[in-house]
């Protein structure tokens, strides 16, 4: 045979000889279970396989490959001399996806997130079956490159004539796949950037919910997949750049909170800080003779600092955040964020800030008196997402009563006082509406104010009426603000600053 008869030959060789894989992508025993695992726990991954095997074979291998891509640290695409030809067009595809900058870019959300690089392989899911179809011929070539190449194993009972047709089967998917590559890396390239937002998006959503990454990946599959779609669906998914916004406002005024802020000066005392030092004092920093001398007072903290009465220092006592969920709350401002948004929205900041200074939180949900919902939320381990979605989630409707949220706050506050000694609560009353109350539950509840020691902030939502001077809602808070504008977070940063 001369040379040029012999080069099929050896090509069929080399097919024997590297014993080709059926996996385009590396990859070792921890992410084959990895894979196997999450496979059998995401419906939507096994319906995806079922879909795609009824017109495409080998397309189970594929998901796999693009799971392991997304899901590694640093993925290797095998030689495709490595790999068997009927799944080159796997290979093809693969390799388009990881040479995408855009597949880059989704990867900062799924390696080593199971979850995540599953539903990057679901968010591929129409691209994939794009990909397929364009590379049918490609596949058939393959299908038929594959039968050769069985065919001319065992080259010494082969004859040359079935090397020969494996040489041209190989010849011709080669081209298949070159006439399938453009638009492969095209439709790859625009997937992945698809698949890339929506990944940023969901993290985002978690995020906004107070879902950390730890939280989610310690949560079972199951679960985060129907918690992602519970916070993409309804009210939730509407609601979520708000509580974002909410939650960057509070972190940022306890970024520059102080524990004593100045108010009204009423004398001169001794002590160590600067902002409050009296000026005969830094005149003696004008003297080199005197800096040492006011170095050592300093130290010792008796420097003459002006004394000031303002605002009590933070409370030791609970958070409690009562909400007006009245029909009327379901009203939207101009800006379309309706008064009931704005105040869970408020109230799940609080329950940040409850948590960063350690303090027990409660949501007091509220309309008539006769209709209350208390979700309670200690400060001795993580707030459960569930359970903060269905204080979110939970609208009672009707009309609106004070004294009920009020009673059972003050209860609360009374049992965290007996039981632990903790005095100095904070409530939170955001309501929308203007109500009387009785002279005798007044009487009650300033004696338990006076006992506790807490404080009351009312934030009048939409409602400029309720907080004016001699209202009902002035009567009971200490501190009033009214709220006009539902999509300035803003309104209430005072609330972080002295809660």
């Amino acid at each position: 045979m001369d040379g040029t008869a012999g080069r099929p030959r050896e090509s069929a060789r080399r097919w024997d000889a590297a014993t080709p894989g059926t996996a385009a992508v590396v990859g070792d025993q921890c992410d084959l279970m990895a894979w196997r695992d999450t496979y059998e726990r995401s419906a939507g991954l096994r319906d995806l396989a079922a879909e795609l095997a009824a017109r495409h074979p080998h397309s189970a291998d594929l998901l796999a490959d693009v799971f392991l891509a997304a899901y590694k640290a640093a993925p290797r695409v095998r030689d495709r001399a490595e790999t068997a030809p009927s799944r080159w067009v796997n290979h093809q595809i693969v390799t388009g996806l990881l040479t995408a900058p855009e597949f880059a870019e989704l990867r900062r959300e799924t390696v080593g997130d199971p979850y995540a690089a599953a539903m990057a392989v679901l968010a591929l899911a129409t691209a994939l079956r794009r990909l397929l179809e364009r590379s049918r011929d490609a596949q058939e070539q393959a299908e038929r490159a594959t039968r050769a190449q069985r065919a001319a194993e065992g080259t010494a009972n082969a004859g040359d004539e079935a090397v020969a047709r494996a040489a041209e089967a190989a010849r011709g998917l080669d081209r298949s796949l070159a006439a399938a590559a453009p638009g492969v890396r095209a439709t790859a390239r625009n997937a992945a950037a698809r698949a890339a937002e929506a990944a940023r998006a969901e993290t985002a959503l978690m995020r906004a919910w107070g879902v950390g990454p730890g939280e989610l990946e310690r949560m079972p599959f199951d679960q985060r997949a129907r918690l992602a779609e519970r916070l993409r669906t309804g009210r939730l998914a509407r609601w979520a750049e708000l509580i974002g916004r909410f939650r960057r406002m509070a972190d940022g005024e306890r970024a520059r909170r102080v524990e004593h802020t100045g108010g009204e000066l009423v004398g001169v005392t001794l002590g160590d800080d600067l902002s409050r030092v009296v000026p005969a004092e830094l005149v003696n920093l004008g003297l080199p003779e005197l800096r040492a001398v006011f170095a050592a007072r300093y130290a010792a903290g008796e420097l003459m600092i002006y004394d000031s009465e303002g605002e009590r220092p933070t409370g030791r006592g609970a958070i409690v955040a009562c909400v007006d969920t009245s029909h009327s709350m379901y009203e939207a401002g101009p800006g379309g964020v309706t008064r009931e948004a704005w105040a869970k929205a408020c109230a799940l900041a609080l329950l940040d800030q409850a948590r960063q200074g350690g303090r027990d939180f409660v949501g007091i949900l509220f309309s008539s008196a006769d209709r209350l919902r208390v979700f309670r939320f200690p400060a001795g381990g993580p707030a459960d997402i569930a359970r903060v979605l269905d204080f979110a989630e939970t609208f009672l409707g009707g009309g609106t009563s004070y004294q009920a949220p009020l009673t059972a706050a003050g209860e609360l506050l009374a049992e965290e006082f007996d039981a632990a000694a903790r005095a100095r609560g904070d409530i939170v009353l955001i309501t929308d509406d203007e109500c009387d109350v009785t002279e005798e539950w007044t009487r009650g509840w300033n004696d338990a104010k006076h006992r506790l020691g807490f404080r009351v902030f009312g934030v009048a939502v939409g409602a400029p009426r309720a907080a004016e001077a001699g209202s009902v809602l002035d009567a009971l808070c200490d501190n009033l603000r009214a709220i006009g504008d539902l999509t300035d977070v803003h309104a209430a940063a005072d609330l972080f600053r002295v809660i």
